[in-house]
């Protein structure tokens, strides 16, 4: 039986940023939001923010930079209210969490390519969150899991219908991406700019999160680039069929394969927007890869 008692929320502003095209900041403006923090060990904690259900448009429109068929059809999905967690999975949040008793599967407490306790936690595969996930809902009495693709993707998008929650086009002072070009034998792999805006550095790591001190206008940080980030579903080539009300999409598709969002310091900005989607292997942990949490609201309400 899950808790179901409402935890104490906090009140928090926070700065949003909107972009002009060629990538100056044309609007600052302070946000507000609710949240609560879930104790994991000793000065560890996890933020979770609640935001609002809604409906919100999915995908990306043929005339958006970096288009491709599996971000359609667009179409408009309905959610429920839920939490997520601020920031992607920390390895300080990680390591309190493999520390607590196995559900299901033994977890490395220290899998991180880039060391450091706030930076987020990478070389993690799909079926090793899930077991963090797990492993959180027995030790909280709270129904932790990750986030489904809809779900993420209108996190990410905080109300905005841009290729990036700041607008037109991304910066490397506002994310961790790589904004140079990359050559592979004439050939162009990777853009380090977007429509107008500038090209920028190429940290080649993670930074630790909240590094950039922005958020968008649900209160959510570090969504467009640092890692890649598991969601619950299986991959579907397109968007035909999917769920309209925000649920994981489980059935159909490669069930071998789970979804990945938000590009990492490995990609350029095309693979950060917030259409953006790609896949992995479930038992698959890369360097850029780490997820964050969701939690359901309703039953606390």
């Amino acid at each position: 039986m899950f808790n179901q008692s409402t935890p104490e929320l906090t009140p928090v502003e926070f700065e949003v940023l909107t972009l002009l095209p060629t990538g100056e900041v044309g609007d600052r403006r302070m946000g507000r939001a609710k949240l609560w923090k879930e104790s994991l060990a000793a000065g560890v904690a996890l933020e979770m923010v609640i935001l609002p259900g809604g409906p919100f448009t999915m995908g990306a429109p043929r005339e958006e930079e970096g288009w491709h068929p599996s971000q359609g059809p667009q179409r408009s999905v309905t959610l429920r209210p839920f939490s997520l967690s601020k920031y992607p999975v920390t390895q300080a949040q990680w390591r309190a969490v493999a520390a607590l008793p196995v559900v299901g599967r033994s977890l490395d407490p220290d899998p991180a390519h880039f060391k450091g306790d706030h930076h987020p936690v990478e070389q993690v595969s799909w079926l090793e969150a899930v077991e963090f996930c797990d492993r959180l809902t027995a030790h909280t009495g709270r129904p932790y899991r990750l986030p489904s693709e809809a779900e993420w993707e209108y996190a990410c998008r905080g109300g905005t219908e841009t290729p990036f929650h700041v607008g037109e086009t991304l910066t490397t002072d506002l994310a961790n991406y790589s904004g140079v070009d990359w050559e592979y034998q004439g050939r162009l792999c990777n853009r380090g700019s977007y429509g107008r805006g500038p090209q920028g550095e190429d940290r080649r790591e993670t930074v630790p999160v909240g590094y950039f001190a922005h958020a968008n206008a649900f209160g959510l940080c570090d969504l467009h680039g640092n890692v890649r980030e598991w969601c619950q579903d299986t991959w579907h080539d397109t968007y035909a069929d999917a769920p309209t009300d925000g649920t994981a999409w489980e059935t159909g598709g490669d069930p071998k394969r789970r979804i990945l969002r938000g590009g990492s310091w490995n990609v350029g900005p095309r693979s950060c927007r917030s259409a953006f989607r790609s896949r992995a292997e479930g038992d698959c942990g890369l360097y850029d890869i780490g997820f964050r949490v969701a939690c359901g609201w309703d039953g606390f309400a």
